[in-house]
């Protein structure tokens, strides 16, 4: 894969990841309720259920782009309305929302379970991969590029969590996030809303 598809990549990657959402409001409740470690083990398990789905994503867009290639348009078509929805609800967001998290008695083991329950029980995340990953997969795409992607996805999700679980371990980050969530929500939502009119142009590598 170039390094400049892969930045895109990355990019795309990174902004999903730092969306405000369920995933953040977890693991700001586990740090804040049991420190540091409960906060790191809910970030790296939902970077896993990521990357599962992100796996999944991979292998399915391939098989869709060779067999069904109508329907694969059509469901990029989704994903891309998708990414626009929540570009929009992004923008009408206030300052509250997912940063507004309230502390809760957690322990390690019960935080990484949440953490990799909410990943995997938010389908949602194949919408958004299925709108992300087209704009990468080709039926000849190579088993090292389909790895490259999906450890992508996941070693981006996980360290962007794991900086905040650490972060959130120093008491003036959140009051910090807190005060700027308006700003966030609306930088997230004008980002979600070109990568949306990125996907319905085509693909970035194409």
């Amino acid at each position: 894969m170039p390094l400049s598809l892969w930045l895109s990549l990355a990019v795309i990657c990174a902004m999903g990841a730092m969306s405000p959402g369920p995933s953040l409001a977890l693991v700001l409740r586990h740090t804040l309720g049991g420190g540091r470690t409960p906060g790191v083990a809910a970030a790296l398990s939902h970077a896993l259920g990521v990357g599962f789905y992100a796996l999944l994503t991979v292998w399915g867009l391939g098989a869709l782009i060779v067999r069904f290639p109508a329907l694969f348009q059509a469901i990029t078509w989704a994903g891309a309305a998708y990414l626009a929805w929540l570009g929009i609800k992004a923008l009408r967001a206030g300052r509250a929302g997912a940063l507004n998290a309230d502390a809760m008695a957690t322990s390690g083991m019960q935080a990484a379970r949440e953490g990799m329950l909410v990943a995997l029980a938010n389908p949602k995340l194949i919408l958004f991969f299925v709108a992300l990953l087209s704009q990468f997969v080709t039926p000849d795409m190579s088993l090292a590029s389909r790895a490259i992607i999906v450890f992508t996805a996941m070693i981006i999700d996980g360290g962007w969590y794991v900086l905040v679980a650490v972060g959130l371990s120093h008491s003036r980050v959140l009051p910090w996030l807190q005060a700027r969530a308006h700003w966030i929500n609306r930088a997230t939502g004008v980002l979600l809303l070109a990568l949306a009119l990125r996907v319905a142009l085509g693909p970035i590598g194409g």
